[in-house]
């Protein structure tokens, strides 16, 4: 009878309110100490902790860390010079009056909980149960679960319906590699897992629906990245019927503002967010996620030097980069920058320093002209005491994008990467076709699936190249968060544009049958995009890895730590699948 006076809580319960109680609460032992001859424990659950002592230090010999116990007790008042302000109980303790073990941890752990990030990635997911036990890692994965379900009612607000795409599905080249199913059934053929559910949503604005979105796993054969997992991540993907690119943005925009007002209080874009052609952003900034928190411009200089009597710079693609109040830097400064160029694969870096008297200084000055010099001063904006860097290329695309490494460099360097802001924009007008010289015809740059500007005529009139797309990405902090666009709804469309990418019309009838065939029964104009919820997740924590807010992530390498995939089958299984190991 004794047992039904305690009064059943959890640790980070206990406060003030409880002082008297007799109570009963079950958690881990976080941490045992001994203060001279006295022996407190630290006992933690998903709510807090509460410091526990007992009259009866016998009661607490042979507990180990981590081990998880049930105690009873009566709650006291602490004196106050013993109060812990870093706890909601920190002005409570439990007097323990019985303790029984649950579940009895190893002496030795593989890492200490309360400071696991600073342990090894391969051995903190090798014990991830560990690892998310330690309050930050946790909290993590509490605050994922909280988005998502915001996300869930602001698209029911929006007027979404959710709808489930399935998981095996079929193989289509939509840019990147399959994760393969051998079938059982089906003798020599397999399933393939989505990379995206995006012929399943576009069949769904065939079917009827007006607005659809999921919570979606993707699932793509690619390396990992600081900004990508490998193997799986997931989307808030939808789509809308009878939409153009205009009405897509006002969606993504919403979400994104109330999101970000719900979970940060960080400086924010207004919207609607700063529209950047991919052409623009590549020339501005070398990168079509830029980041826009770095003030500096990438400028073309390349006409200047067309005549130049500086040979690196003649007849090739010349950038140049302004950095205004930087000629005071030490030369160790320039050093770091010249280094770091050679790093990405560049001879090095030019630049010049503009003096007080407007001359110039640097590098490559010998090497300029009178009307070099003014004509840069004109075109850079240059004024006493900036600095002015150069990229050159003969290649136009590789000086645009070692320009953008060399300006977020510059950025990093001068600490313009501001952590408390998040600057957004959407980069659109994406050209539809490129040409690869490995196959020998033009490829899709993007999606397969969007609705080339201008339409058949475009198609019909343009060199390939210069074909735009109704794509767009948005960008946060220099990460391409959204990606996204009008959906190209007619076959006849379709047809010509794969047709351009070196598919014919029976590669199309063959690789997305159900499109071809939907397509030919009143298919209504559609748009989308999809949002990487994990992505989105890493900005919110200020995590510099995905993985932080994954709960069972894989190593960079793709291997699971945890589980010890991938792993070999058997004889038999392979067998059932008609697969033979080569």
């Amino acid at each position: 009878m004794r047992e039904n006076k305690y009064r059943n809580c959890y640790c980070g319960d206990i406060n003030n309110d409880y002082v008297g109680r007799d109570v009963k609460f079950s958690g881990w032992i976080e941490n045992i100490r001994d203060h001279g001859g006295v022996i407190f424990l630290d006992i933690r659950d998903e709510k807090g902790t509460v410091q526990v002592v007992s009259n009866d230090d016998s009661i607490f010999e042979g507990l180990t860390r981590e081990s998880t116990v049930c105690l009873n007790g009566v709650v006291r008042k602490r004196n106050e010079e013993d109060y812990n302000p870093r706890l909601k109980s920190g002005e409570v303790e439990v007097v323990v009056e019985s303790i029984d073990v649950l579940g009895k941890a190893r002496n030795v752990l593989p890492f200490e909980v309360m400071t696991s990030k600073e342990s090894s990635e391969e051995v903190r997911l090798k014990y991830r149960y560990l690892d998310l036990r330690n309050k930050k890692v946790h909290d993590n994965i509490i605050f994922r679960s909280e988005v998502i379900k915001f996300l869930r009612h602001e698209m029911e607000d929006l007027g979404f319906t959710e709808i489930q795409t399935p998981i095996l599905t079929a193989s289509s080249p939509e840019g990147a590699r399959d994760f393969i199913v051998p079938s059982r059934l089906f003798h020599g053929k397999f399933y393939a897992l989505p990379q995206a559910p995006q012929i399943f949503k576009q069949l769904l604005m065939v079917s009827g629906f007006d607005k659809y979105f999921q919570v979606a796993p993707c699932f793509r054969d690619e390396d990992a990245r600081a900004d990508r997992v490998y193997g799986e991540f997931y989307q808030l993907d939808f789509e809308m019927a009878f939409a153009e690119e205009e009405d897509v943005y006002q969606v993504g925009e919403q979400i994104f503002k109330d999101v970000f007002a719900k979970f940060s209080d960080k400086k924010m874009s207004s919207t609607p967010f700063r529209r950047i052609s991919y052409r623009e952003a590549m020339l501005k900034y070398g990168s079509d996620k830029p980041d826009l928190r770095i003030p500096f411009e990438i400028i073309d200089l390349s006409d200047i030097f067309e005549n130049s009597e500086f040979k690196p710079f003649r007849g090739v693609t010349v950038r140049g980069i302004k950095v205004p109040d930087l000629a005071t830097k030490s030369n160790s400064w320039f050093n770091e920058v010249v280094d770091y160029a050679k790093s990405i694969g560049m001879p090095g870096i030019g630049y010049i320093t503009v003096q007080d008297d407007m001359s110039f200084k640097g590098p490559i000055d010998k090497f300029l002209t009178d009307k070099d010099k003014n004509d840069l001063i004109e075109r850079a904006s240059l004024k006493a005491g900036s600095v002015l860097f150069f990229i050159a290329d003969k290649n136009a695309l590789q000086a645009s994008k070692q320009a953008g490494q060399i300006r977020l460099e510059l950025g990093r360097k001068l600490d313009l990467l501001d952590s408390n802001h998040f600057e957004f924009c959407i980069i659109n007008d994406f050209p539809m076709f490129e040409y690869d010289s490995e196959v020998g015809h033009y490829i899709f740059t993007h999606n397969p699936f969007s609705m080339p500007q201008g339409g058949m005529e475009s198609l019909n009139t343009k060199n390939p190249e210069n074909v735009l797309a109704y794509q767009y990405d948005f960008v946060c902090n220099g990460i391409e968060l959204v990606s996204g666009a009008v959906r190209n709804h007619d076959i006849e469309i379709m047809k010509k544009a794969f047709s351009i990418a070196g598919y014919d019309e029976e590669t199309l009838k063959d690789k997305f049958k159900s499109l071809y065939t939907a397509f030919q029964y009143g298919a209504p104009p559609h748009a989308g995009m999809a949002i990487g919820i994990d992505r989105m997740l890493m900005l919110l924590k200020d995590e510099t890895s995905i993985r932080e807010t994954i709960a069972f992530p894989m190593t960079a390498s793709g291997a699971d730590m945890l589980m010890g995939s991938p792993t070999e089958v058997t004889e038999q299984q392979l067998r059932e699948v008609h697969i033979k190991v080569r």
